[in-house]
């Protein structure tokens, strides 16, 4: 019989329970793999409403890190037939969790679809964060259903047709049939739902109001054959008649004026009035130089918010500032004290001064002047300050960044975003932010900070109102790569740093609904097309993510549309989002300058316009940091000039 040495054989044993560990952890791993592509085809059958293949999925996982949401995942396609106790079981296990909210959501609109009004009166009021449009109508009808009159409530809230379903659907058809809505509020729908091209909408009211719903789908959809079946002899006929003449001016905007104009015998004052502002609405869009005219056969309408909007601004090109005044102080509450129509107002104010300070108009920059936004920066200057960094706040102490480490439901947001479930960690991470305090929200983002997860240390710091840390609300990461690009093409880091935090919050592997990608969301074309002019012969479309391709695409992008735009930023800003070819139409209906906060206001793609004005208001915080003094917003819009006389060049 052999004998190994003493020392041999503990070295066998030894390898030989490594070579165990190893092998146990490697089959953890698999076994957590599985877990977690089970987990993806539960969540995935969950979206899809398959029961059957939830509840096989659900029980392949009993003891997942994520219980709650597994079971969530299980009963949520079974809601339409779960009794009330197996609901109420769940919330309970799970009570004020972010998933027992989603849950308890998500059973208040079946209840209400189900018109289950006694368990939906006694879930609605637990509800944290009832934002929900489908929510809000069913609450609405079942205060109708006891009798109660909800018609105001109702006209505050109804004003997004595309987003009614069958919750708001449902409840414009009750305020109708108990004689809450009246004829003109029906006639009000019909139009808003022309004007958001809510075929469905129109559809319903159409019906409701005793008119044809094929003739009201084909005002919206084919404009041109609705009028082609004349204008009608009832009210609802004629509204029809009117919604699609503002849908045709939207393509033929000539054509609208000859058959308004042909057939202004056939409907009183207030319809013809209705259909001058949809005619004019149209050619606001379109920035025509008759918008402003049209406006004026407008003046006895009643307009929708959007209407509105487009009548103060088509006003403010103009440098009508009576007119701008008018049409904000005849603007709904709500609309009117939004920031934007704050702001104009107070400068219309100020402009029919005569030269004088306006004490009110001096009130309202006041009231926005400490939000830092794009007009709140505004509001700041007109008030003879300028846009400067807050001082920071004082540093955490090592007890609150370990407070926050120990929170589980920050952990719970942290594992979700590993596995790139951005829905599931950012409602987590909100759900915990509505407990914490000021010291706490800014140890949060650093937390958020310290994980590489910018767009949450983004979000986080800025719902601060008292203490503001503005490395932590306008990060400059990758800077290695970024400052020496943006040396070499001359371009402003500030402004492209702004540009970033607006298209992807510092999110390298964001990728839009149209295929935008990476940390300056290049679209794969406009990568290509840059590639070939800056001769970066190596570029394939699947680099369009590699941090460093994407800065230097998107860099010299931004480089191409501010030459374009003759050196304006917030036109090769709209550019850089819209296209080139659109801020050229824009500035090509320019005779002047135009004054730059005017021409981002008067944008006429709602998405381009937010775009600009908050890449603008970044950029200004982003050179108060990097240059440690105080910036000017206004400076920075500068004019925008009429093409040709700025020194453009195509992109």
């Amino acid at each position: 019989m052999t004998y190994l040495p003493k020392l041999f054989a503990g070295a066998l044993l030894a390898a030989s329970c490594l070579t165990s560990a190893v092998a146990q952890s490697t089959e953890g791993a698999a076994i957590a793999r599985a877990d977690e592509d089970i987990f993806m085809l539960l969540r995935e059958a969950a979206r899809q409403g398959d029961a059957a293949k939830a509840t096989a999925y659900a029980s392949r996982l009993p003891n997942h890190e994520f219980a709650p949401y597994v079971e969530y995942y299980r009963l949520k396609p079974q809601l339409r037939t779960a009794s009330p106790a197996e609901v109420l079981g769940f919330l309970t296990r799970h009570n004020g969790s972010a998933i027992a909210e989603r849950m308890r959501i998500d059973w208040l609109l079946e209840l209400g679809r189900a018109r289950d009004w006694n368990n939906f009166d006694q879930q609605l009021p637990l509800v944290v964060s009832g934002d929900d449009l489908q929510l809000k109508c069913y609450a609405l009808l079942s205060r109708l259903a006891k009798g109660e009159n909800v018609a105001a409530d109702a006209r505050l809230l109804l004003l997004q047709p595309p987003a009614y379903g069958d919750a708001c659907a449902a409840l414009i058809s009750g305020l109708a049939q108990s004689g809450q809505f009246s004829a003109d509020d029906l006639l009000f729908q019909l139009r808003l739902a022309g004007e958001m091209d809510a075929t469905g909408p129109s559809r319903r009211t159409a019906l409701l109001l005793g008119a044809s719903d094929t003739r009201a789908a084909q005002a919206v959809d084919m404009p041109a054959l609705a009028m082609a079946r004349g204008v009608g002899d009832t009210r609802a006929d004629r509204a029809i008649y009117l919604v699609a003449v503002s849908r045709l001016a939207r393509t033929t905007l000539n054509l609208a004026v000859v058959a308004l104009e042909k057939n202004a015998p056939r409907f009183d004052r207030t319809e013809l009035a209705i259909g001058w502002a949809g005619i004019a609405h149209a050619a606001s869009l379109a920035l025509d130089p008759d918008a402003y005219i049209y406006w004026q056969k407008a003046a006895a309408a009643p307009l929708t918010n959007e209407q509105f909007q487009w009548k103060t601004r088509i006003a403010l090109r103009r440098q009508d500032w009576k007119t701008v005044a008018d049409t904000i102080h005849a603007m709904p509450e709500r609309l009117r004290s939004d920031p934007t129509w704050t702001y104009w107002l107070a400068r219309a104010m100020q402009a029919t001064a005569n030269g004088a300070q306006n004490p009110e108009a001096l009130a309202m920059y006041q009231r926005i002047a400490d939000r830092n936004h794009f007009y709140g920066q505004l509001a700041l200057e007109e008030l003879g300050q300028k846009i400067a960094v807050p001082p920071a706040p004082a540093p955490l102490t090592a007890a609150e960044i370990t407070a926050i480490e120990g929170n589980q439901g920050l952990q719970r947001a942290l594992r979700f975003f590993n596995l790139r479930l951005r829905a599931e960690g950012a409602r987590e991470w909100n759900w915990e932010l509505r407990k914490f305090s000021e010291r706490e929200l800014l140890a949060a983002a650093d937390f958020a900070r310290r994980h590489d997860i910018l767009d949450r240390m983004v979000n986080t710091s800025e719902r601060t109102r008292t203490m503001f840390d503005y490395t932590q609300r306008f990060p400059a990461p990758h800077h290695d790569i970024l400052a020496p690009t943006t040396q070499d093409l001359g371009l402003d880091k500030a402004w492209v740093y702004g540009l970033i935090r607006q298209e992807s919050r510092f999110i390298l592997d964001a990728r839009s609904s149209v295929g935008a990608s990476g940390l300056m969301q290049v679209m794969p074309g406009t990568g290509d097309y840059v590639a070939r002019k800056i001769g970066l012969g190596e570029y394939v479309k699947g680099k369009l993510t590699d941090l460093r391709t994407n800065i230097v695409l998107g860099a010299n992008y931004m480089n191409m549309v501010l030459q374009g735009a003759g050196g304006s930023q917030p036109v090769a800003t709209a550019a850089y989002n819209a296209g080139p070819s659109r801020p050229r139409r824009w500035r090509a209906n320019l005779s002047e300058p135009m004054e730059g906060a005017v021409f981002a206001e008067s944008i006429p793609f709602t998405e381009t316009r937010i775009y600009v004005k908050n890449v603008m208001a970044n950029a200004t915080n982003y050179a108060a940091l990097f240059e440690n003094k105080p910036q000017s917003l206004k400076a920075r819009l500068g004019n925008v000039m009429p093409p040709g006389k700025a020194g453009d060049t195509l992109p």
